[in-house]
């Protein structure tokens, strides 16, 4: 579910992003391990963890050599799961917010939205000694007022342009053939890692991608030369 609410709210495609780098002459200027204008790029990321099956699927990343994008939850995960946390952001995955406790934003009032997401925030800097720079609001449903507190604690919006709706379905034979279906060039794929038929379905998902000529990359990755604009909404395309 996608709302985006308020009209001066746009969505920034990763080509997008990486144009205006290019338009502003700082092509280059990112530390880049993979050139997406050049290569197909693709990127996991998992939702509302780290959870109990966390560190298998941080094995099966680092046996694969492929990076990824989480996205934490603060309440019950992060609180509960630091030495998680801490590896996952060791072995090189980007970090990122899914806000403290999971309840929809844009049924909250400003100062609430806020402290979900500020609390998650300082709650990863605590562990990783860095705060996130990415944030994906609950069922991907924004408005300004998410926007504006976005913006002011320096994190852009990530949405996604692939679902396994792996929350409904504990067959991960579906939840892979679901994730290769809808894959193409620039995709971001959302699954989570506290789904007991999601794990088991990241290494098919991989290697079949990876036989299709993709390389995954974070999302941050994805964006470069291009920088994640705090408060902006990015998703990719939605192919037919």
């Amino acid at each position: 579910m996608l709302t985006l609410g308020g009209c001066g709210m746009s969505v920034v495609t990763p080509q997008d992003a990486r144009a205006e780098a290019e338009d502003d002459g700082k092509a280059g200027a990112a530390a880049r391990r993979v050139d997406c204008s050049e290569v197909k790029c693709i990127a996991l990321t998992f939702d509302a963890g780290p959870g109990k099956d966390t560190p298998r699927l941080l094995d099966i990343l680092k046996e694969k050599r492929v990076p990824a994008t989480f996205f934490l939850l603060g309440h019950k995960h992060v609180d509960r799961y630091p030495d998680v946390v801490r590896r996952i952001a060791d072995e090189g995955h980007e970090v990122a917010n899914h806000t403290w406790s999971h309840r929809i934003l844009t049924d909250l009032d400003e100062a609430t939205v806020r402290e979900e997401l500020s609390r998650t925030q300082d709650a990863i800097a605590k562990i990783t000694g860095r705060k996130p720079v990415l944030m994906r609001p609950p069922q991907g449903r924004t408005d300004d007022t998410v926007e504006k507190v976005s913006e002011e604690l320096g994190l852009a919006q990530v949405l996604w342009s692939v679902t396994a709706k792996d929350y409904s379905t504990t067959d991960s034979d579906l939840i892979r053939q679901r994730v290769l279906d809808q894959a193409d060039r620039d995709g971001i794929i959302l699954l989570h890692d506290i789904y007991d038929g999601t794990v088991p379905a990241v290494p098919g998902i991989i290697d079949e991608l990876g036989k299709r000529g993709y390389t995954f990359v974070t999302v941050p990755e994805l964006l470069a030369p291009g920088t994640a604009r705090a408060g902006a909404v990015y998703r990719p395309d939605k192919k037919d």
